[in-house]
């Protein structure tokens, strides 16, 4: 790996928030709600936590486009983008027994990378 961008050393703000999201979808999807019929999309988070929550997918978008422009983390970035886009199509297609699980794969996935971006940033320097 060539010199690393600096941007690769925002990877623990945005593991931390795989972190957290896989705790929300736990807390929203979770399989207490699903037993008892729970529809999410009724009782959901509020607009307040939704707003920040996209603000925060839009902000590690925006990172790891800002990755891709990098020769020494473009690989990481297009893996990361393109399981969040596999992810986002399986999860819009599917029954909403399936989507934690989904949601549970694609955050493990996603923190690996994360990790792994990390990782060879560090071995770089």
């Amino acid at each position: 790996m060539s010199e690393p961008p600096l941007a690769v050393f925002l990877a623990p703000i945005f593991l931390a928030f795989e972190v957290g999201q896989l705790v929300a979808a736990e807390k929203l999807l979770g399989v207490k709600q699903i037993e008892s019929g729970v529809d999410p999309r009724r009782a959901g988070p509020s607009e307040t936590a939704s707003a920040l929550w996209s603000t925060l997918i839009l902000a590690e978008v925006l990172w790891l486009v800002w990755l891709l422009a990098h020769s020494a983390t473009r690989v990481h970035a297009a893996c990361l983008l393109l399981v969040t886009l596999m992810g986002f199509t399986l999860r819009s297609n599917c029954t909403l027994r399936w989507v934690l699980i989904i949601l549970t794969v694609e955050g493990a996935l996603r923190m690996g990378l994360i990790v792994s971006l990390l990782g060879s940033a560090w071995r770089a320097l």
